[in-house]
């Protein structure tokens, strides 16, 4: 079992920035995905950024630009440093990590999620 806690989260007003942490501990595949999604009320949760074990990353096209996503496996944490942050970026942000040979991130664990507000 994996356990996975975000933190970062909080109150900015438009064009500041966040850096947002997950760390994750217990049973930890060593070959795996990490990533970051968001979800608000009423919509579906979706895909920000990923990680792979060994580095590699993709991002919605609503990041490219403006949101890195980053780990250190020696500390089993991720992160994702978000820039030029805009009032649509406000939702819950949520940690998951799965195996790499898993098809999608809902066959994986998921930490609780940190809220990020930007308003003015």
């Amino acid at each position: 079992q994996v356990q996975l806690v975000e933190s970062g989260g909080g109150l900015v007003q438009p064009g500041e920035s966040l850096r947002l942490s997950c760390a994750a501990s217990g049973n930890i595949p060593g070959n795996n995905v990490m990533g970051w999604y968001r979800g608000t009320p009423g919509k579906h949760r979706e895909l920000v950024a990923r990680i792979t074990s060994g580095g590699y990353t993709n991002y919605a096209d609503f990041a490219k630009g403006r949101f890195t996503i980053s780990r250190d496996n020696a500390k089993n944490t991720m992160y994702l440093q978000m820039n030029s942050l805009k009032p649509e970026d406000t939702a819950v942000y949520y940690c998951n990590l799965v195996r790499a040979e898993l098809p999608g991130a809902e066959f994986g664990s998921w930490g609780q999620g940190t809220q990020v507000t930007v308003a003015s």
